[in-house]
């Protein structure tokens, strides 16, 4: 009696999975057989089926663009710079905001640098073009009070990739510094106590007990952080560049949408996005494996 109550009560467990399962095969599983686009000619009058079959034609035409190299340098370089500075900045904001002892204000600022991340990227590109417009902007009103010149930060292709980098980290720094915080809460009591027998202040106390105790954490991080390498904002990249800053601006994801949906070459984008995602399947199997060994971290 007891088993066929055992059994039921997992049938019933099963059958409530099922609409999650469902919805994940009709709108994950399911468009991936679109991936055949990348090995046709794709006439969208003809279909899947009956558009001519080219094999990996456009895998040879994507390497032989004269500008997919400085693409994918782009794509790499930006997603480098945000994925390191997307760790030291949060960690460090975590160790300060640590060391505040008046709780509201820390929950005030926390609060704070939090709020960005909610804002979409429509928004905040809006408010940075103001922010940093050459002629109104704050920003190059401030550095005419010291005679410098303005600086088309939006437009010229210098600075334009240290831009997004910046305004990322001022965006997600709060997210992430959540995760850390709770790391730092973690951390034994007694171990500052210990510290602070032996004479150790409180720089010494954040070197020697702080930091090795969000090590793993650290590194399940930077760990798990390596399957974006490829991935380097597609929604602040669209929402704040433009054809003078392509040289170092441009990445797979707008190359994709130019390809794809501006000048209407399916197959090719779909193949350039296929490449992307190949990619990106190896970095992160190889991210959770090190994050497996080095961090002891499990799905499940």
């Amino acid at each position: 009696m007891k088993i066929r109550e055992k059994q039921g009560g997992e049938a019933s467990l099963h059958l409530m999975l099922l609409p999650g399962v469902l919805f994940v095969l009709a709108f994950c599983y399911y468009p991936m057989t679109g991936i055949a686009i990348a090995f046709e000619h794709f006439i969208p009058t003809k279909g899947f089926f009956r558009s001519e079959w080219v094999g990996l034609e456009h895998f040879h035409y994507l390497f032989q663009l004269p500008n997919f190299g400085s693409v994918l340098r782009n794509t790499v370089w930006i997603a480098t710079m945000k994925i390191v500075l997307g760790l030291v900045v949060p960690i460090l904001f975590a160790l300060l905001l640590n060391e505040v002892r008046r709780t509201a204000f820390k929950r005030s600022v926390q609060t704070m640098v939090y709020l960005p991340h909610f804002l979409s990227w429509v928004i905040l590109g809006g408010v940075l073009i103001d922010i940093l417009s050459p002629s109104s902007g704050i920003v190059n009103s401030f550095l005419g009070y010291f005679g410098l010149g303005p600086v088309f930060f939006l437009g010229d292709e210098k600075w334009f990739p240290y831009v997004l980098v910046v305004s990322d980290i001022w965006k997600e720094f709060g997210f992430s510094t959540i995760v850390f915080l709770a790391a730092i809460t973690s951390i034994n009591p007694t171990l500052y106590e210990a510290a602070v027998m032996d004479g150790a202040g409180r720089i010494k106390q954040t070197i020697h007990v702080t930091l090795p105790g969000m090590m793993p954490i650290i590194v399940l991080m930077l760990t798990l952080s390596l399957g974006n390498v490829l991935n380097a904002g597609f929604d602040q990249v669209f929402n704040l560049y433009s054809p003078q800053v392509y040289s170092t601006g441009d990445i797979i994801d707008t190359l994709v949408y130019r390809i794809g949906l501006v000048d209407a070459q399916y197959s090719l984008a779909t193949a350039v996005g296929l490449f992307k995602s190949v990619i990106s399947l190896i970095l992160i199997t190889i991210s959770y494996t090190l994050a497996y060994r080095l961090a002891n971290y499990r799905i499940f």
